[in-house]
């Protein structure tokens, strides 16, 4: 098979190397994927980067944890009735060397999720990294019909899907941009963070504060959500711009302040399949809206992670 892989770590051109590999097998209880796409998340160029001091998992890695395809072959333990079903594919390259950036996969059963027929394989593999940590941000701590729901970031991967989630369960959804300039790109309630008072502009939305907020940046906007909550307030942070951040503790101590930290690697089994579910169900009822750019080949991988890196509206895929 055609793949992508690199057996050490650093700048994309410099490390990716695209050529043949052997067509994996599947173990007992896996299924084999012929892919599609592939999806690239920001945590897959992290990983081939070194990010934060980390180092090579395995000898060489074939990057990339989420996809779609076909299962084409099944191992001992897997019903044959999988065989030809479209999927896509979660967690490939999550604690495992081999992700979707080849021609084959080979993942764990319950990590391939029926596609159903209303859904494009290309947004298939844009729902896994974005979509389950988005859905664990929404909803780890239980329904949140009526309530009024804060998503900072909302032009982000796991922002948009978060806010789309959230407005679909009944929740009251406030989102905010970077620059006033992005306001026409949001649909519903939106603050631009470089206004004159964004802390006042959400106030005015939601008098009472917000019963949850959905962090992008958690030391950037630590100020920001210490104003716009109220006690018993929940802050669930995937991502933060330093390292170690300050924030009002004392504020937010008052307030009775939960915070709540998501890496999606490691998210529980249930977890994850609550998530693939509603997600799968979001995008066939067309409630789930992701903006795709146009895919990749396999051999402009490296232009693809720098495109990652480098910020992007549109999800990358790499077409295989």
């Amino acid at each position: 098979m055609r793949a992508v892989w690199y057996d050490r770590q650093g700048p994309a051109a410099d490390v990716l190397r695209v050529g043949d590999l052997p067509d994996p097998e599947p173990a007992p209880g896996e299924v084999r994927v012929r892919l599609r796409f592939s999806g690239i998340s920001p945590g897959d160029t992290k990983k081939r980067r070194g990010w934060l001091g980390s180092t090579m998992p395995y000898p060489r890695v074939i990057p990339h944890s989420d996809g779609a395809g076909v299962i084409d072959k099944v191992g001992d333990g897997v019903s044959r009735t999988r065989l030809g079903r479209r999927v896509w594919v979660y967690g490939a390259q999550s604690y495992r060397p081999s992700g979707t950036a080849a021609g084959f996969t080979t993942v764990p059963d319950e990590l391939a999720v029926d596609l159903p027929d209303e859904v494009g394989d290309e947004t298939g593999a844009e729902l896994g990294i974005a979509g389950i940590t988005a859905h664990r941000t929404v909803f780890a701590d239980g329904p949140v019909t009526g309530a009024t729901i804060l998503v900072n970031g909302a032009l982000g991967a796991v922002g948009s899907i978060a806010a789309q989630l959230a407005a679909r369960a009944g929740a009251r959804v406030i989102t905010t941009v970077r620059r006033t300039a992005d306001l026409p790109s949001v649909h519903g309630d939106a603050v631009a963070l470089d206004g004159e008072d964004p802390a006042g502009a959400i106030r005015a939305l939601a008098p009472g504060g917000v019963d949850r907020i959905v962090e992008v940046d958690f030391a950037g906007n630590a100020d920001l959500d210490a104003a716009v909550v109220h006690n018993n307030s929940i802050i669930a942070a995937y991502a933060t711009s330093d390292d170690r951040p300050g924030f009002p503790f004392w504020p937010m101590l008052f307030d009775n302040v939960t915070l709540r930290l998501f890496g999606s690697d490691d998210f529980s089994r249930t977890a994850k399949h609550a998530a693939a579910v509603e997600l799968t169900a979001a995008a066939r009822a067309g409630d789930l809206i992701i903006p795709i750019a146009p895919p990749f080949s396999l051999d402009q991988v490296a232009a693809a992670h720098d495109q990652v890196d480098h910020g992007n509206r549109s999800r990358v895929l790499l077409a295989l």
